[in-house]
């Protein structure tokens, strides 16, 4: 055991913001059961800068958190697996405990179960409010705990939480998926949707909020979905959850990820102008733009009504930050299916895209169609579509400077340790710097005198953008 504590615990986080919400939940019920965070255990000004290689050394408990949305994270999952394995050796009183998306896949728990007798535990999506268990059965019993439920069943309400950041918040609103796109996995992984009651989730937002929550996301795969009962028996959908929500003391920002386009309503579109509190930004993951193969990846909405969509959303909110999700090279893409993809990149404008290069999921349909296009065409087409992204990208940024934008104020910049960080309402990246260089006729007030910019940290203040990149911006507090 470590000598640091009796019980210490390092979690790494594979994947979405539904897994780091997870893990915020298993870091919550690990110290509930009595584990100290790794980095809560280390030499005064070791936290911030200690290896990986530190922390698992340092851990008693070692857990992975994994994502099985694409073929990479399987392949970054198994070379972590192996890398766990030289610590076990050294320390066999070591618990590693592997959970998420990928244990809800039989040929992966099959795999971890003949390759890596090393792995203590085995838990799925459905089961993470059994981890203090699983772990206290693995301790006392010296053998391997497996749960790995197929079916999600009733939400577990009122799990603690050890968030990453005191001044914003994940909040699930619901689980799991029905959507069944032909290339995706989530459904078979985190089960089928499930909503949580407009109560449970106003009532975790007013407390995150009374803890000094400035920001809360709202999770789901689908959040558009959302539909649920009151205890008054009145039906709630997702705008209904939002005007709700609208009205809790002190949440200054309101965001929500996924948004699926084909039940995106009026009522959520109408939201952006009517609630304060949300923030003028969506993302609005159209993955291609031929209809064909939209129906093919069993989307639901065409080329037309997407572009349709965006433009309602522009004309209710003129200033909103649209981003989206792009993949190339699904099977059965051609040349002319590929320009549909090229002109809605055109048409739409978007702020962001993450895109990606199609990768076939064992389990779900498109993984057995025929017509799988070459990777060199998928590579082709990819360099094409992030090109033409990234210019519209760097000139909608270039048009903002020059503004001045209330930004969230997150901590120290990751590229530079003199600045500092944040997001606009919009979920633009500012980095902050005193020493910006001034815009011409811009006046800007000089740092805050006795001031510790550490101060900033958790505040909503005035920024204004200086210079402008593909994927952020330079600006200083005005």
């Amino acid at each position: 055991m470590n000598s640091m504590s009796d019980k210490t615990f390092h979690i790494e986080t594979l994947g979405c913001q539904m897994n780091e919400r997870d893990s915020e939940t298993i870091a919550g019920m690990l110290i509930q059961s009595g584990y100290v965070p790794v980095r809560d255990c280390l030499a005064p000004g070791m936290d911030a800068d200690c290896s990986l290689d530190t922390l698992r050394r340092a851990a008693d408990l070692i857990v992975v958190n994994t994502c099985s949305v694409r073929e990479n994270a399987d392949n970054r999952f198994f070379g972590i697996l192996g890398q766990l394995k030289r610590y076990k050796n050294e320390n066999p009183e070591t618990l590693v405990a592997i959970g998420g998306c990928m244990m809800q896949q039989e040929h992966i728990v099959e795999r971890i179960r003949q390759t890596f007798s090393w792995v203590d535990i085995v838990f799925g999506t459905h089961s993470i409010h059994e981890l203090p268990l699983l772990l206290s059965n693995a301790r006392t019993e010296r053998v391997r705990q497996i749960s790995v439920p197929d079916d999600g069943g009733e939400i577990v309400e009122g799990l603690p939480s050890k968030r990453v950041y005191p001044f914003k918040a994940f909040v699930n609103i619901t689980f799991g998926c029905n959507n069944f796109c032909t290339y995706c996995i989530v459904p078979y992984t985190r089960g089928r949707e499930r909503s949580r009651s407009p109560e449970s989730i106003y009532n975790e937002v007013t407390e995150l909020c009374r803890d000094g929550v400035k920001e809360i996301t709202l999770l789901g795969q689908n959040v558009n979905s959302y539909l649920s009962e009151s205890c008054l028996g009145q039906h709630v959908d997702f705008p209904g959850l939002i005007h709700m929500l609208d009205t809790v003391p002190g949440l200054s920002r309101l965001r929500f990820m996924t948004s699926h386009p084909k039940d995106l309503s009026e009522g959520l579109i109408r939201a952006f102008s009517e609630c304060r509190s949300l923030c003028p930004s969506i993302h609005l993951p159209v993955q291609a733009g031929s209809s064909r193969v939209l129906t093919r990846m069993n989307r639901g909405y065409t080329k037309e009504t997407y572009l349709s969509l965006v433009s309602r959303l522009r004309a209710e909110k003129p200033d909103i930050v649209l981003t989206t999700d792009l993949i190339v090279g699904f099977p059965g893409e051609t040349d002319v299916d590929f320009e549909d993809t090229m002109d809605v990149i055109a048409q739409a404008r978007f702020d962001a895209a993450f895109t990606f290069m199609f990768s076939p999921r064992q389990g779900t349909p498109a993984a057995n169609y025929s017509d799988q296009v070459p990777d060199e065409i998928k590579r082709e087409r990819f360099s094409r579509m992030v090109d033409a992204q990234n210019a519209i990208s760097l000139e909608k940024n270039k048009a903002c400077v020059g503004r001045i934008e209330p930004v969230l104020i997150e901590g120290e910049s990751k590229t530079d340790k003199t600045a500092l960080a944040g997001r606009t309402a919009g979920g633009k990246l500012v980095n902050i710097r005193q020493d910006a260089p001034e815009l011409p006729g811009a006046v800007l007030q000089p740092a805050r005198a006795g001031n510790s910019l550490d101060a900033c940290i958790g505040q909503i203040l005035d920024v204004r953008l200086l210079e402008a990149n593909t994927f952020s911006f330079t600006g200083r507090f005005v």
